[in-house]
């Protein structure tokens, strides 16, 4: 296909036009035939505000090599490996990590889990953890994990939102988190690690803008399981 101004001006086009779109199409993606495409097409999206963008390499046979953009004015972030497909990009071309990894020593899968259970239980957040699979899913309204706002916790009393009717745990359930209209969506999961005697949990950002919000939460749980 030839079109005036070449790839670039038809994918800033599209990117216009996705702007008065916005989110009635989940969505948008285009693929490039230069890989120096892929930085202008980031940087135009950038430009307009775009925070969730996803990126990566199509490749056939030993030669043949395409790149992908897609981009979204969502907030349901696609998984890391998804979104961050190009490793060679400079850093700040590639979205922000979905995902955060860490190691407890000296704990066995049972006890780290009944302590992230206790950790997030805790907070003013909805929460669902399946023991069977070692897995929780949950959603916060805003940042309830901060000193000050545990302190206005404990002042209020207990949380009524860390007791939920019994649901399916999939990702696609933070699309129906009931009507608490949440900023911040996660998913945890503890594993056995790498290392002799290590438990590894895994933190997953599932929804929202504000990757702060994001690496906070993963902080403040890491700090709570290694103070233990």
């Amino acid at each position: 296909m030839v079109t005036v101004g070449g790839e670039i001006a038809f994918v800033t086009r599209m990117i216009e036009e996705s702007d008065a779109l916005k989110n009635r199409v989940q969505w948008y993606s285009s693929m490039l035939g230069k890989l120096s495409s892929v930085s202008e097409v980031v940087e135009q999206l950038k430009m307009r505000g775009v925070g969730n963008w996803a990126v990566t390499e199509f490749v056939q046979g030993t030669r043949t090599r395409r790149w992908g953009v897609a981009w979204s004015w969502g907030d349901m972030r696609p998984r890391m490996d998804v979104a961050r497909g190009i490793y060679h990009l400079p850093k700040h071309l590639l979205p922000f990590p979905s995902e955060v990894s860490f190691s407890i020593l000296e704990s066995t899968i049972d006890t780290v889990a009944g302590r992230v259970n206790d950790t997030v239980r805790s907070l003013d957040v909805q929460w669902k953890y399946r023991p069977q699979i070692s897995t929780g899913l949950g959603f916060a309204k805003e940042n309830v994990w901060s000193r000050s706002a545990r302190r206005r916790k404990q002042q209020q009393g207990t949380n009524p939102l860390a007791d939920l009717p019994n649901q399916p745990i999939t990702e696609e359930s933070s699309e129906e988190s009931d009507e608490i209209e949440p900023a911040f969506g996660f998913k945890l999961e503890i594993r056995q690690g790498e290392e002799a005697k290590s438990t590894e949990v895994r933190c997953r950002w599932l929804k929202g803008v504000d990757h702060v919000l994001f690496e906070s939460f993963c902080g403040m749980l890491k700090r709570q399981l290694s103070s233990n």
